[in-house]
């Protein structure tokens, strides 16, 4: 019945990572996984034998997972839309933690075992590459989440490579000698590649840069699907292994989708190179900006034939997406045919400008990917930007001496007309200046996304 329990949740896995992979079918496939999930929680919980023994501590287990509950459904609710990527860091570091702690405990349980023989040095192994890569994962999203949140800075130092290349080095050096050796000071040595472990993993994220963290983020959620996997392969459990190995693959496809969108090598993202302080460089003079007036801008969207919205942090920031999709709503029933575009990292984490148009109940044929999006520009009169900024710096394409040069972004400079919306010049994410901001075709609209979208909309309703 166990074995059968087990099937059914790993299926329920693929169907709802299959789900996911379109934004109509999200929210089922999530709820088919989470489904598939409890079923084999409760199945092992009431139903595992060993030795024919079933689990004890029903106490604990139970409280365990109403505490943890609890605390999960609380976070999530209450939790704004642009602290999604940091919850996301957050609950995804609890999951390395999880693993890190399963190889902790199934070590204890060896120290009674004789250090003998190849399926327990196999055994070992597996548990080295759980702690460790379970132990990297929470200490890296940890620092992920402070980042994210703003408390937490970047911070670097020369030769920070090295030495993290160096702590990598013995931690695996170590992870050698304890599982070939089988040395006495075992014990003593798997705490120090515990410890040596948590130290990488906060060494790893901490010199990487703001606007990367998206990639970060997938990246430390494939190591947490990696080191559920070792922990499923311990205690022979399929529906662990299938849910760890489907988040280690998904996570690491999508580590490399982010990386081919942000032009960045994968390779220095494992050494801890990725997005440093070079991004402030590469600043240059530039002219002179022109602004627009709300009144301007109402007149020039009411009787385009096509508007184009692109979504960014700020839309998040200002809660405006209702009020986008109002004036969306506003400017079709004028005729206007709009569209919105979507970068694959706008935001701060893959899928976050979806997610949170999906919430004002943005019809999903509406939201362009960016490939369609930048066919579709040349024939669009207007483009608003709300909010986004190095996703529509031409100077990606134009200026080899900008950090963010050869990374793909919307190219918005190529539509008859664009309004900016900001708050303010101040530069995006990455720290440079947008050269968009200063072409002639490009006007600024200063303000709160949502406060300047809801005067827009009465504007228009005026001029009816």
């Amino acid at each position: 019945m166990l074995s059968l329990i087990y099937l059914i949740g790993s299926v329920t896995f693929i169907i709802g990572l299959k789900m996911l992979s379109n934004p109509a079918t999200a929210r089922k496939g999530n709820a088919i996984a989470a489904g598939g999930m409890t079923l084999a929680i409760l199945g092992t919980i009431f139903l595992y034998r060993h030795h024919g023994q079933g689990l004890h501590n029903y106490g604990w287990i139970i409280a365990g997972l109403l505490i943890g509950g609890v605390i999960g459904l609380v976070s999530a609710r209450r939790v704004k839309m642009t602290a999604m990527p940091e919850m996301v860091s957050l609950f995804n570091g609890m999951g390395g933690a999880c693993a890190a702690l399963i190889s902790v405990v199934e070590f204890e349980y060896m120290r009674a075992v004789i250090f003998t023989g190849a399926p327990v040095k196999m055994q070992l192994m597996i548990i080295l590459a759980g702690m460790v890569i379970g132990s990297v994962s929470f200490a890296g999203s940890v620092i992920a989440w402070g980042k994210l949140n703003g408390s937490i800075k970047d911070i670097s130092f020369k030769g920070q490579h090295i030495v993290n290349l160096v702590i990598l080095a013995v931690i695996l050096l170590l992870a050698v000698v304890v599982t070939v050796a089988l040395p006495a000071a075992t014990a003593i040595l798997f705490v120090v590649i515990l410890l040596l472990s948590l130290v990488y993993g906060v060494c790893f994220v901490l010199p990487i840069g703001g606007a990367d963290m998206p990639v970060v983020i997938s990246l430390l959620n494939s190591f947490t699907g990696v080191a559920a996997a070792c922990g499923g392969f311990l205690y022979n459990n399929p529906v662990m292994l299938t849910g760890g190995i489907l988040v280690g693959s998904a996570g690491t496809i999508l580590t490399i989708l982010m990386c081919k969108a942000m032009n960045r090598s994968l390779k220095n993202v494992l050494i801890g190179s990725f997005g440093g302080p070079k991004a402030a460089g590469a600043s240059r003079e530039q002219g002179a900006y022109k602004e627009i007036s709300l009144s301007d801008t109402a007149v020039i969207m009411a009787y385009a034939q096509k508007v184009m919205i692109v979504p960014g942090y700020g839309l998040a920031v200002a809660q405006a997406q209702h009020a986008c999709h109002e004036l969306e709503t506003l400017l079709e029933a004028r005729g206007v045919e709009v569209k919105y575009a979507i970068h694959p990292v706008a935001g701060r984490m893959p899928g976050h400008m979806n997610v949170l148009l999906a919430e004002a109940d943005v019809p999903y044929d509406k939201l362009l990917e960016m490939e369609q999006a930048n066919g579709q520009f040349n024939t669009t009169d207007v483009v608003l930007v709300l909010g986004a900024n190095d996703v529509v710096n031409p100077a990606a394409k134009s200026d080899p001496a900008s950090p963010i040069y050869g990374m793909p972004i919307l190219e918005v400079e190529n539509a008859r007309s664009v309004i900016v919306n900001k708050r303010s010049m101040k530069p995006g994410y990455a720290g440079i200046e947008n050269d968009l901001f200063f072409q002639p075709k490009t006007s600024m609209l200063f303000g709160d996304a949502k406060h300047v979208l809801q005067q827009l909309v009465a504007e228009i309703v005026n001029s009816l």
